[in-house]
């Protein structure tokens, strides 16, 4: 996988690859900050920010901010998770520098105009409000505040409705003040422009940008207990979700646990899960098994949705096909197929050149490199069905699974 990569003397790290065959540019800032690295009074400021950003600046109001680019039919767009903010911009290759300028004017310079906060703070309580209303995003939410008891990755990202309720001016200053730090910021682009071309455009404003340390550093989470957890809600299926903590992003391991969790049940429709619990018994819509990681642990769930009176017969074929991993090895065949599925499985993704732009700017920040596509192939090709099977036994040990579940009540 060839790209660009320079460093500017303030630790801010530009990377590119140019992609002849189109017409569009994607670009956008990544930075290592994210509702994990929120006090718990703070909870939810990140993603705050993150809608502040498009509210004022040093020399834009909201209205300029949002006009600027959508005018030229291009898209500007963040978002927050758990570890990183992003603040990403698609655009028509010759307004490029437009983009770029603009995407460093809300990343560094917004002044959090008070009128503004009140304005977002009811938009934000009104996401909150929407997740709630749909349980198969709200099991996932408290699902990880099962898992991650007692600390910052638990926490939603959205924040509470006490915590957002109170945010003024002077908290997103000092949150910034206290956690931004240039050398932990990424400048991503992928698209039709060459490398020099993108340091003509950029390498000024970026390079005037003062150099920013952060002495803060992330609580690792080391108390994992299994929790069982039933809840009572005016639904009219049952939701239920069932995992555990898994690999990190730096764990050798992670990627034969992908593999491992694409066989079980991944996307395709013919995962196991979704082979049993939908094709052959009907008992769910969908079904998905999900592999997280992050920079000092990671996670591994399964989430469905089932009539009340299919609830224990789903979790048992869930266990059931949990313990088929753990105790039979894939066969030659098998083995083969599942690798094939998800070495394309990938490949497909690299062709979403927005998604890779954002990869590669994470991967920089989390590894200080980006894997190549035909090294992760050659990791998943090289394992074997004693790997998977010492993993399953790792990851899906019965005794070590939580367990949350929705109750119509």
């Amino acid at each position: 996988m060839l790209y660009n990569l320079k460093e500017l003397p303030n630790g801010i790290r530009i990377v590119h690859q140019e992609v002849t065959h189109t017409r569009i540019v994607h670009c956008g800032f990544i930075l290592n900050i994210g509702s994990r690295d929120e006090s718990k009074e703070q909870e939810g400021i990140a993603h705050f920010w993150e809608h502040m950003a498009f509210k004022g600046t040093k020399k834009r109001k909201a209205y300029h901010i949002i006009n600027r680019l959508e005018s030229l039919g291009g898209e500007l767009n963040a978002y927050t998770t758990k570890e990183k903010i992003c603040f990403y911009s698609s655009i028509l290759k010759e307004h490029f520098g437009k983009a770029a300028e603009l995407l460093c004017d809300i990343t560094f310079n917004s002044t959090f105009p008070k009128k503004q906060i009140e304005k977002e703070r009811q938009v934000i309580l009104e996401e909150m409000a929407m997740y709630r209303d749909s349980p198969e995003d709200s099991i996932q939410d408290e699902f990880d505040a099962l898992v991650f008891d007692g600390h910052a990755l638990g926490r939603n990202i959205l924040g509470n409705e006490e915590t957002v309720a109170n945010f003024v001016q002077e908290d997103f200053f000092d949150f910034i003040s206290s956690r931004f730090d240039t050398t932990q910021i990424v400048f991503s682009v992928i698209g039709n422009i060459s490398f020099n071309k993108v340091l003509q455009k950029v390498e000024g404003f970026l390079s005037a940008i003062p150099m920013k340390r952060s002495l803060y550093t992330r609580s690792g989470f080391t108390t994992y207990k299994p929790h069982i957890k039933e809840v009572q809600k005016e639904i009219t299926q049952a939701q239920c979700a069932i995992g555990k903590p898994a690999y990190s992003l730096y764990d050798p391991r992670r990627f034969q646990l992908y593999l491992l969790n694409n066989i079980l049940g991944g996307p395709s429709m013919n995962s196991r899960l979704n082979l049993a619990l939908r094709e052959k018994y009907g008992y769910v819509y969908s079904v998905e098994s999900n592999y997280q990681t992050y920079s000092d642990t990671g996670f591994v769930g399964v989430f469905f949705g089932t009539e009340q009176n299919t609830v224990k017969k789903a979790k048992k074929i869930v266990l059931r096909e949990m313990n088929k991993l753990r105790n039979k090895k894939l066969g030659t065949l098998q083995l083969h197929m599942a690798k094939e599925q998800a070495i394309g499985q990938m490949a497909m993704a690299e062709e979403n050149y927005a998604a890779l732009m954002l990869v590669f700017g994470k991967n920089l920040l989390d590894k200080g490199k980006i894997d190549s596509l035909d090294t992760i192939f050659e990791i998943i090709r090289a394992t074997t069905a004693e790997d998977l099977l010492e993993i399953a036994n790792d990851v899906f040990d019965p005794d070590q699974l939580s367990y949350l579940t929705y109750i119509p009540a």
